[in-house]
Order: structure tokens, then C-alpha cells, then sequence
């Protein structure tokens, strides 16, 4: 099967915003997202449209999209975004079917990659909803460095929550742990 991971396309962001509006209230709940706090279809739209017309220095955000062949089964997004020094990233699988399957650890360890080479970063974090058991496996098993478990607002669709922090940080090789690839554009995958 092949797996691509590459940024996501303007075209494709609907798939970020389909996602949010389309899960259970449940699901939001344990991902720590306040339904009230999502922005309309529109208004989400009309931020990306302004983000994708910014150079990349320049953007707030980046976007990632994981396939399998052919069909989105996930995405990614970094945000609060210092170039050249370290972002904070979110990772959703958008087909229930694939989560817990273990194709987040393979999509998550190429879009470190991408991430670490498109914003030339030095630490990259992410902070899931402590108690989301399934990214913070994940996150640790591609190598993130646990650093604190705290209470906070993590971004502007959440609400108040403890949060467990993750960092990783780059090498002289690349991002630390990761396993280094010649292409973040196709990887096939053994099933």
C-alpha cells in the first residue's frame, strides 16, 4: 500500500475543516476541543485561503496531509510557528478504521521530517489532551521527549485541560530519533 505524506494542498483543506465539524461530541471531548469554539465553515475557509497567500515565512500555520493510496486517512497541522527555531504540531486520523492501527507512528515519523526541513526547525512540540492515550503512545514511540504534564489552553479550540508536552529536538542528523528518508512524498507500506 503506498503511503504519502506531503503538505496539503488549499483544495484539500476542507478536509481539516470536514473533520472538526463532522466528529461526535464525544470525540471532540477527547481530543479536549470545545464544539462552541469552532469557527463557521466560512470563517475557517477564509483563514486558510489568507494563510496559503502568505509566503511560508510568513505563515501562522502548515498543513499536512496523510494518504493511503490515494485517499486521506489523516492530516497534520504545526502552528505557533517561529521559523528557523520550533513550531507546535496537532495529529488527527480522520478514518476510525485506521486509528489504533499503528499508521500514525509511520505518519508522524515523516511528518517530523517534513515539518523539521520545511520550517528549518530546532524543537518541534505537541500537547495532546492528557488523557488521549493513543497520540501520546504515538508521540513517544517515534521518539518525542516527554516534558511536563500541565493545565492549560492549549489553542483556540480547546478548552482549559491538562495536557501532557512533548518535544523533539534536532540533531547534527536531523530531527533526534527520526529515521531518516530520501522522500516524504511515497513509502510503501506492507499490509
Amino acid at each position: 500500500m503506498a503511503l504519502v505524506i506531503r503538505e496539503m494542498a488549499l483544495a484539500e483543506v476542507e478536509l481539516v475543516i470536514d473533520y472538526f465539524h463532522g466528529s461526535t461530541p464525544e470525540h471532540l471531548e477527547t481530543m479536549g476541543v470545545d464544539p462552541t469554539r469552532l469557527p463557521t465553515r466560512r470563517d475557517w475557509r477564509a483563514r486558510y485561503v489568507a494563510e496559503y497567500g502568505k509566503p511560508r515565512r510568513e505563515r501562522s500555520t502548515l498543513l499536512v496531509i496523510w494518504e493511503l493510496d490515494g485517499v486521506a486517512l489523516g492530516f497534520s497541522t504545526a502552528e505557533k510557528i517561529v521559523y528557523g527555531e520550533q513550531a507546535h504540531m496537532h495529529l488527527h486520523i480522520v478514518d476510525p478504521q485506521h486509528r489504533g492501527s499503528g499508521i500514525g507512528a509511520e505518519c508522524l515519523r515523516e511528518t517530523v521530517e517534513l515539518y523539521f526541513e520545511a520550517l528549518e526547525l530546532k524543537r518541534l512540540f505537541c500537547e495532546p489532551n492528557a488523557f488521549n492515550v493513543a497520540p501520546n503512545r504515538t508521540l513517544q514511540s517515534v521518539g518525542f521527549r516527554y516534558v511536563k504534564t500541565h493545565e492549560t489552553v492549549p489553542g483556540p479550540l480547546n478548552y482549559h485541560q491538562a495536557v501532557t508536552r512533548w518535544v523533539r529536538e534536532e540533531t547534527a542528523r536531523g530531527p533526534r530519533e527520526a529515521p531518516r528518508s530520501s522522500t516524504h512524498q511515497r513509502k510503501e507500506i506492507p499490509r
